[in-house]
């Protein structure tokens, strides 16, 4: 019988592990924010009067060029040094670079980045709005609940290929 008991045990223990590499450790059913979303973020560009000045793409990230910048444009296998500063729609910082920058491979970071990068070039500032489906979604990540909307002003400092 204690046989058995441990080999249940075992078998609910195994059952009960995330299969999915820990990426949705609490088994959360992914919810679909985009309406939402884009609710949120046609309200923020109002409210910031910045309506005019947004692009929208066909996935749902809104990007503002304050700064074309005239150096490399980024591709998605470039590597790039970013001065930013990520905030949500409350206005409350989640992550900035220092002055320097931070540099990264844009493979390696979210859709909102990959996608939103390229539009600028070296030299290039300006705002990318991310909608949650091309940021975290439906998982908390570091301080940023989900579902969230994602806003960083950038600075493009440069590209490798």
């Amino acid at each position: 019988m204690k046989k058995l008991l441990a080999v249940l045990f075992i078998l609910t223990l195994f059952t009960s592990c995330s299969i999915d590499g820990g990426k949705n450790p609490e088994n959360i059913t992914p919810k679909d924010y985009s309406a939402e979303n884009e609710t949120q973020i046609t309200e923020y560009l109002a409210k910031n009067n910045l309506t005019a000045k947004a692009q929208a793409t066909g996935t749902g990230l809104y990007f503002i060029i304050n700064e074309q910048g005239t150096g490399k444009q980024a591709s998605a296998s470039s590597t790039v040094t970013v001065v930013y500063k990520g905030t949500l729609l409350s206005g409350s910082v989640f992550d900035q670079s220092n002055a320097d920058g931070a540099t990264f491979p844009l493979s390696q970071l979210i859709e909102g980045w990959k996608e939103g990068i390229p539009y600028f070039k070296e030299g290039g500032s300006g705002v990318l709005i991310i909608p949650a489906h091309l940021g975290y979604g439906s998982y908390n990540q570091k301080g940023i609940p989900a579902g969230s909307v994602l806003i960083f002003d950038i600075k493009l400092v440069a590209v490798t290929n």
